[in-house]
């Protein structure tokens, strides 16, 4: 239930309204294309949330979904980039399912979507330590940092609640508790030479 949760309402609410717009706009290609890849997403969130881990291969195939759709509702105020590393077996290592899409969400609604001309996040996942067998993956944007975007929250009258974060850092806790595993999150944020915020990164640690 925790992990269907955290495919936030908001997201599949704009979601079915952009592609209303596109059918007003009578842009029927758009739309079909819109529409065909949430559906695919929404059957691999509900697929994936069955198991207790997924194939890296398949939790990155449902993030390369999720971003597709935003980057059709947000244009080029968001780019991506997904670096993976070549000697990763990505259908070999398992992982619990929906731990990355969470941090990506956050760090565009919260990190891009609040600058005038957008911006990047950037997936990087490697082998982090090979004799502790340790998954490292690294989510980073050059956002406005989590500072001014939780000044801009609380002048908010709406508040847009990010509770996938938060769900998925207590999922790695429980994972921790159960499995006596080593999965850890850390936040970090990306700062000039002189202070200023240049964006956030988050690193996960995973034992594969």
């Amino acid at each position: 239930m925790a992990l269907r949760a955290q495919m936030n309402p908001h997201f599949i609410f704009n979601c079915l309204n952009g592609i209303i717009l596109y059918i007003d706009k009578n842009e029927n290609e758009q739309a079909i294309n819109y529409l065909t890849k949430f559906s695919k997403l929404l059957r691999s969130v509900l697929d994936n949330s069955a198991s207790e881990t997924i194939s890296l291969k398949q939790e990155l195939i449902t993030l390369t979904l999720y971003l597709q759709i935003e980057r059709m509702r947000f244009g080029n105020k968001l780019n991506y980039e997904l670096d993976v590393e070549e000697t990763l077996d990505t259908e070999a290592i398992l992982i619990p399912p929906m731990i990355i899409q969470p941090f990506v969400e956050n760090a565009i609604w919260h990190g891009l979507m609040h600058k005038t001309e957008g911006g990047k996040v950037h997936l990087f996942v490697n082998r982090h330590d090979t004799k502790k067998g340790t998954l490292l993956i690294e989510i980073t944007d050059n956002g406005i940092g989590r500072e001014k975007a939780n000044e801009l929250k609380s002048k908010s009258a709406i508040k847009y609640k990010s509770l996938g974060m938060k769900l998925t850092t207590e999922r790695i806790e429980i994972l921790n508790k159960l499995y006596s595993t080593a999965n850890s999150v850390e936040v970090v944020d990306i700062k000039g030479i002189n202070n200023e915020p240049l964006g956030t990164k988050v690193k996960i640690e995973l034992p594969i």
